[in-house]
């Protein structure tokens, strides 16, 4: 089959991976329909963090081509989305909600296992990892907001009520990347009052305000604090929620966040210095870490059915899998938000 495969940073091409077949009882062959970009690829993109030749690619949604025969809860033709985490839901971490952390789990894409940027996935454990949809004939702007289920919207929501986003709160988001944007619209879905996202990108700023946020401020760094302290009469946001993972993203988001507060923090680390001091002696609490997305796609998939939320207008690059090295350059010079990868097979899987 055709797939994206990472030969290092900034080389990522088309080329040929087996077809995915079932090994195990538990496993499934999902074909996929939608694959995308994260935020996180560009990370080994980039090479500020290390990633094995091969597979690569962690968000997708598609059809189920065939189950083994332990699976149950699926059939061959279902419109699944795939959790960009893979997880058996009966080890402790998944009872406790953590199924990023399962035991027996793992990530698609990293290299070896079949990656979301490819035209099909071996999906492990596949009835505990994969979410039916229900209905059929899905718009594109549905389908496009399932797919954003997979992580980027997932994520959102873990920084939101990581930080203990409440009804009637005010909340501030610092990074305007997709994650950000997930998390503006996770926050107001979650009843906050006042929404403060940082952004300077006139397109972000447009889709931070459709998805909720009642205040847009370009200040980054000392003057991001200032700014915020301001509007908030010293006082400080109720929940400051970090999506980008950078050393200054960190400070602004402890240095707006009100004493008794929490931090919400999903992005990936690069550079952060401890943040102990700051969170003893200020009272500010500090959570979050790998979203757990196969806990919270059944939360929200009836929202993005019912029209409530659409998460997927995150996608503003489409491509096809052909060009998927335009999709990530997109992305990496900051001329788009996410990249959705429409993947068409070219061929009759078997």
């Amino acid at each position: 089959m055709r797939a994206a495969i990472f030969n290092g940073p900034h080389s990522i091409q088309v080329g040929q991976r087996p077809d995915p077949a079932v090994s195990a009882p538990t496993d499934a062959v999902v074909r996929v329909v939608l694959g995308c970009v994260c935020g996180s690829d560009l990370w080994y993109y980039r090479g500020e963090t290390p990633h094995a030749k091969g597979s690569i690619g962690h968000e997708f949604i598609g059809l189920v081509e065939e189950v083994g025969a332990d699976v149950r809860g699926l059939t061959v033709g279902d419109l699944v989305i795939a959790p960009f985490k893979y997880c058996d839901g009966t080890c402790p971490h998944c009872r406790a909600g953590v199924s990023s952390q399962c035991v027996a789990g793992g990530a698609f894409g990293d290299g070896n296992i079949d990656g979301g940027q490819g035209e099909a996935v071996r999906v492990p454990l596949a009835g505990s990892t994969l979410v039916v949809v229900p209905g059929s004939g899905h718009s594109d702007e549905m389908m496009r907001s399932l797919l954003a289920l997979s992580d980027v919207m997932c994520t959102g929501h873990h920084a939101a009520v990581s930080a203990d986003v409440k009804s009637g709160g005010v909340v501030a988001v610092v990074g305007d990347g997709a994650v950000g944007l997930s998390a503006v619209l996770a926050a107001h879905r979650l009843g906050a009052a006042r929404i403060i996202a940082l952004s300077r990108n006139p397109a972000r700023q447009e889709v931070a305000r459709a998805f909720g946020a009642t205040d847009i401020l370009a200040e980054r760094g000392e003057a991001a604090i200032e700014a915020i302290l301001e509007l908030t009469d010293g006082v400080g946001v109720d929940a400051a929620l970090e999506c980008v993972g950078t050393a200054q993203s960190m400070a602004t988001a402890l240095g707006i966040a009100r004493p008794g507060s929490v931090v919400g923090v999903v992005g990936v680390p690069h550079g952060i210095e401890n943040p102990m001091e700051t969170v003893i002696f200020r009272n500010i609490g500090l959570r979050g870490g790998v979203a757990p997305a196969r806990t919270y796609i059944p939360e929200l998939l009836p929202d993005v059915l019912a029209g409530r939320i659409n998460p997927g207008r995150v996608f503003d690059y489409e491509t096809d899998l052909d060009h998927i090295a335009d999709a990530y350059a997109a992305m990496d010079e900051r001329r788009a938000i996410k990249s959705l990868i429409r993947i068409e097979t070219k061929e009759k899987r078997r």
